[in-house]
C-alpha cells in the first residue's frame, strides 16, 4: 500500500493508493495543489478570489463545475447548504486561512452579512456572475470535489482513497474510515464514494469572550446554534456527502437532524452537545 501525506487546502491530505509505482501519488499531489491555487479564498490571485473581487468572471472548468455543482446543492438543501456565506463567515471573524487565525481573540463585525445571493454561472458562456454584495466560499464541497476528482485519477492505477481532512473519498476496495465520537471510534466500510464530517468542535475561534465556528445558518448570516456538535454523512461522492453533512447539521436539532436521514435514507452519525451518538438513516 502505497500513502503521500502533505498540507494543501488548508487542511491534511492523505493519499493511499494500492498499487506498485509511486508517481500517481506524486501527480495527485499537484493536481490538489493546482486546484487550491483556483479555489481558495485566502489567495489573492486564485480565479475564486477575482471572481469575488469584479463580480462577474469567465472561468475555466473546474470553477464553473463546482459553481454549478454549489448552486444546485443550495436548490436541493433549501438553502441549507449556501455558496454565498463568504461575507458571513468574514463578519464572525474568519477571514483568513485558519492556519493563520488566532483562536483566542478576533476583532471582527458586530452583525452577521446577508446570505442567499444570486450565483449565474453560465456553462456556455464560462462565466459566472454575482448578485452585487454578495461572494462565494466554496471551502468544505471543494474539498470533498477535489477529493472525487482526485480518486477518479488514482483509480486507473488500483483501489485509492483521498482523506481532504475528513473528507473522504474512496474506491476499488472495501476501505474502513473511522469515525471519531465521544463514545469512540466507529468504524465505516466504504467501497465506493465518500464520508464528510460537518461539525463545531474543531474550527473554533472566540469572539467577545464568546465560542464561534465557521458553520453559517444562511437564516441569520451567523454561527449555527444548536444541540448539534457534529454530523458525519457517507453518500454517492465525497462532495455530495459535504452538502449532506452541513444540511443535516442546520436542522436544528438532532431530533430533526435524525428524522430527516431517516427519511431520506442518509446514512448518518449524529454526536449532540450532550455527547449522545445516535446513528441514523439506515446505520446500525
Amino acid at each position: 500500500m502505497l500513502r503521500r501525506s502533505f498540507r494543501a487546502m488548508g487542511t491534511e491530505m492523505e493519499l493511499l493508493l494500492d498499487a506498485e509505482s509511486d508517481p500517481p501519488l506524486a501527480e495527485a499531489e499537484e493536481e490538489l495543489r493546482r486546484l487550491e491555487s483556483l479555489l481558495s479564498r485566502f489567495l489573492p490571485e486564485s480565479e475564486l478570489s477575482r471572481l469575488n473581487a469584479a463580480g462577474s468572471l469567465e472561468v475555466g472548468p473546474e470553477l464553473l463545475e463546482l459553481a454549478e455543482l454549489a448552486v444546485a446543492a443550495r436548490v436541493r438543501t433549501g438553502g441549507r447548504f449556501d455558496p454565498t456565506v463568504h461575507d458571513a463567515l468574514v463578519a464572525a471573524g474568519y477571514d483568513r486561512s485558519f492556519d493563520l487565525l488566532d483562536p483566542g481573540s478576533r476583532s471582527v463585525d458586530e452583525d452577521g452579512a446577508r446570505c442567499g445571493g444570486a450565483v449565474d454561472v453560465d456553462s456556455d458562456a464560462g462565466r459566472i456572475v454575482l448578485e452585487p454584495g454578495y461572494r462565494l466560499d466554496l471551502g468544505g464541497i471543494a474539498k470533498g470535489w477535489a477529493a472525487d476528482r482526485v480518486v477518479a485519477f488514482l483509480s486507473q492505477a488500483g483501489p485509492a482513497l483521498v482523506n481532504a481532512g475528513g473528507d473522504v473519498s474512496a474506491v476499488g476496495a472495501a476501505w474502513p474510515v473511522g469515525v471519531e465520537t465521544p463514545a469512540g471510534t466507529l468504524t465505516l466500510e466504504l467501497e465506493a464514494g465518500g464520508i464528510a464530517t460537518s461539525g463545531r468542535d474543531r474550527r473554533i475561534w472566540q469572539r467577545h469572550g464568546e465560542e464561534r465556528h465557521h458553520l453559517i445558518d444562511p437564516v441569520t448570516g451567523e454561527p449555527a446554534t444548536s444541540d448539534v456538535l457534529t454530523v458525519t454523512v457517507a453518500a454517492t461522492s465525497a462532495a455530495e456527502a459535504e452538502v449532506l453533512a452541513t444540511s443535516l447539521f442546520l436542522a436544528g436539532s438532532v431530533e430533526h437532524a435524525a428524522a430527516e436521514a431517516d427519511a431520506e435514507a442518509i446514512p448518518a452519525v449524529l454526536v449532540g452537545a450532550d455527547g449522545e451518538v445516535r446513528l441514523a438513516g439506515g446505520l446500525s
